[in-house]
């Protein structure tokens, strides 16, 4: 990608990413504590391009600090990345299902993140530069969707008859994540499978044909 993204990286013990993230291009700010990011974020004059959080912080937990994120208007599309110690695949779900784009577990190899990191702000600015926003909303007959860019990523791969494994080879993730964004998907557009998935998305122009 082109010029300087601005990360916001919530971590209390993030030297590591703090001097290595700038290396790669990327201009970071830290802030050790939920509370402090989220004012952060909805009080400075910089606009953010991803926040980066761990799952355990000291005053809130990292799903609240998701949750919250996703209820404020200004900030709610923004990508999250989740750093966690935890493996736990029940874990991994819920913070994706609450509103997290990726999640990496610690230890991590720096070009997995970087990788990852890439590929998460360039869907998100693709969306921008197609939709004007980073999420394509649609309503017809009261209905309203609101696929995130990730999950526009998956669909559009999945309406090509793109597998789930190969999904996750692509987007540098697990299998079980895929099939994550694609039951939210199901249940954002009211169906139940790839196909009727494919169909109505095409039919509100989320994905091109």
């Amino acid at each position: 990608m082109s010029g300087l993204a601005n990360i916001l990286l919530v971590d209390d013990n993030s030297k590591y990413l703090k001097d290595a993230l700038p290396l790669y291009g990327y201009d970071v700010k830290v802030v050790h504590g939920g509370v402090q990011a989220l004012e952060v974020l909805t009080n400075s004059d910089k606009a953010f391009d991803m926040v980066i959080v761990d799952i355990l912080l000291p005053d809130i937990s990292g799903f609240d600090f998701i949750k919250k994120i996703r209820n404020i208007n200004c900030v709610k599309y923004i990508p999250i990345v989740v750093l966690s110690s935890e493996a736990d695949e029940k874990k991994i779900i819920s913070a994706l299902k609450i509103g997290a784009d990726d999640y990496i577990t610690k230890p991590f190899l720096l070009p997995n993140l970087l990788a990852r990191v890439e590929a998460i702000l360039r869907r998100a600015n693709w969306s921008v530069s197609q939709h004007n926003q980073k999420v394509v909303s649609f309503s017809k007959k009261e209905l309203s969707v609101a696929l995130t860019s990730r999950e526009l990523e998956v669909l559009q791969m999945a309406a090509k008859g793109v597998s789930n494994k190969h999904i996750a080879e692509k987007l540098f993730v697990k299998e079980v994540t895929v099939k994550t964004h694609l039951n939210s998907i199901f249940k954002k557009l009211k169906v139940d499978n790839r196909t009727q998935a494919t169909l109505k998305a095409l039919q509100m122009n989320l994905i091109e044909d």
